[in-house]
């Protein structure tokens, strides 16, 4: 059969069935690797507490060898053993950690509020590196000076190491500004390399499109407002769906320094205290969140954007759309003025009011779209 048919070869339920069937062909190869590094360990062992290796006194060099004599008899004399999983441990146990770690002995511990945390640190990351780039990206681009002073500088940013500079960000900011820190680190770590897809986006613009504008007497500004930006906003929703693992991976180094929240903090805590199913329970979540998030963004690309993909303006397009850009405007106003002001609980309530409304018109303009759908 050739490529040629490939996109063509399998019908959606074939398709659906097929994914079901690598989930499961991935979950025995995870348990096979599991089991291949597992061990055995007398029953309740524990190796005794060593003193220093970097103590040269001879009583202390005298302690660690009758301690491991003493460990070494312990393990063989041992007749009840248990296994272990050192390395990677099962589908099974990482599942059965989900629910200790959603409902721990305190609400502040939960899966689901360092979740939560990181969502919104995550979001708020996401919105500070979107402004910043449409705010440098789109003067330099469409500016021909600027363009040949500052372009070439900006491209070659996506080469920094970022997770380098973390020092100078834990200098930049004290432990009292921890938040601002964080969230500061990821919408950099995003936003190097956005800036230059912003601009490259802007410089893909069809020229028909800036002639027309330009022939029916548009101004510069019209050319921006009406041409330029929605060319660029039309694209880089896919620009932000591949920068999702980027930004996850900032955000969990960025959690690890001033460990207070977050799926970083809380990785890492259970790292330190030993719990390896609960550090790959937090690192599935990671993943079930991002993957979440990609098809979010598929999703509204769809609906902000509906004439990449319908030929015909439908019954509830407006009213998802609207639903969507209103908790886009929502979110960007509630950031510019906390930025100034400080949190308000006022206005993170008046946010979630907006959102929730925002949220039904997107529900209601979803109803109306697959029922006109159907009547089509």
């Amino acid at each position: 059969m050739s490529l040629l048919d490939a996109p063509y070869r399998y019908t959606s339920l074939q398709k659906t069935l097929l994914s079901l069937v690598g989930v499961v062909l991935f979950l025995l190869l995870w348990w096979a690797v599991a089991e291949a590094f597992s061990d055995q360990r007398p029953l309740n062992y524990e190796n005794s507490l060593m003193p220093s290796s970097l103590d040269p006194h001879p009583d202390s060099i005298a302690l660690r060898a009758e301690l491991l004599r003493k460990d070494s008899i312990s393990f063989a004399d041992a007749t009840e053993f248990e296994k272990i999983y050192p390395l990677l441990p099962p589908p099974l146990e990482v599942a059965a950690a989900f629910p200790g770690l959603i409902s721990p002995s305190g609400e502040r511990e939960s899966l689901i509020h360092h979740a939560g945390v990181s969502i919104w640190r995550n979001t708020k990351g996401y919105f500070w590196a979107i402004f910043f780039s449409l705010l440098i990206g789109i003067p330099i681009a469409v500016s021909p000076l600027a363009k040949a002073l500052f372009s070439k500088q900006i491209d070659t940013l996506r080469y920094v190491p970022l997770t380098a500079l973390s020092p100078l960000f834990l200098l930049a900011f004290t432990p009292d500004e921890a938040e601002s820190y964080k969230v500061s680190f990821l919408a950099v770590g995003i936003l190097v390399y956005l800036l230059p897809v912003v601009m490259q986006r802007l410089w893909e613009t069809e020229d028909v499109y800036l002639k027309t504008a330009y022939t029916l007497g548009a101004s510069d500004w019209q050319l921006v407002k009406s041409v330029y930006v929605p060319a660029v906003l039309s694209k880089l929703i896919d620009d932000i769906r591949v920068l999702t693992a980027i930004s996850w991976t900032y955000i969990i180094i960025a959690e690890v320094e001033y460990r207070t929240d977050g799926l970083g903090s809380m990785s890492y805590i259970l790292d330190r205290q030993g719990n390896n199913t609960g550090v790959f329970a937090v690192l599935i979540t990671i993943v079930l969140i991002g993957f979440t998030q990609d098809r979010l963004f598929a999703y509204m690309n769809t609906r902000l954007f509906p004439h990449r993909s319908v030929k015909a303006v439908s019954s509830g397009l407006r009213e998802t759309r609207n639903g969507f850009l209103t908790i886009l405007g929502a979110i960007m106003l509630y950031l510019l003025i906390t930025a100034i002001t400080g949190p308000v609980f006022i206005l993170g309530f008046i946010l979630a009011i907006v959102c929730a409304a925002a949220t039904l018109l997107i529900i209601y303009g979803e109803f109306a779209l697959q029922k006109s759908t159907k009547t089509a």
